[in-house]
């Protein structure tokens, strides 16, 4: 084997190694949380940031209390996923309302305020990026994905969810 050939393969395989120890020891999160979504209970209890759908299929999720109370109970970290999570929700030119009305949905349901915004499918436009960092929270794409072990409800992943337990 040739010495460029070699060390190119020494540093992909620490890099590979590193990569795995970060996930190992990073915060595990779980996608796509609302109360029109199944979601795996063993995935949201191992899950430390839930990432919520506030108005899946045109459904608030303060219309579920009781939902809203269960999520509250688990003492996690809750963050925003989307508004309506369609794909490509967020490339679409959406307006300053439409961000408020999830705000106020997640607000109206756990009593607190996002400080943090994930995109469907990690799209967003540069209009929207601004409408997000305007309403102070801090925008969570690919980066999160490749450090941390991101589950999905219902299995829907890119990945399926057994993978990240090992990966």
């Amino acid at each position: 084997m040739k010495k460029p050939l070699k060390v190119t393969l020494i540093t992909l395989f620490i890099l590979v190694s590193l990569l795995i120890v970060i996930r190992a020891n990073s915060v595990r999160q779980i996608d796509d949380v609302t109360p029109g979504i199944y979601c795996e209970k063993e995935y949201l209890e191992k899950a430390d940031i839930l990432w919520v759908i506030p108005n899946y299929n045109n459904t608030p999720i303060s219309q579920n209390q009781e939902w809203c109370d269960y999520v509250v109970s688990l003492n996690k970290t809750l963050g925003m996923h989307g508004v309506q999570h369609y794909y490509p929700e967020f490339k679409d030119n959406l307006t300053q309302e439409y961000i408020e009305e999830g705000i106020k949905e997640f607000e109206n349901c756990f009593n607190q305020t996002p400080t943090m915004f994930k995109p469907p499918k990690l799209e967003i436009s540069y209009e929207n990026k601004v409408l997000i960092t305007n309403n102070e929270m801090e925008i969570k794409r690919y980066s999160n994905q490749i450090f941390h072990k991101v589950y999905h409800c219902s299995d829907t992943g890119t990945l399926p969810n057994w993978f990240h337990d090992l990966f």
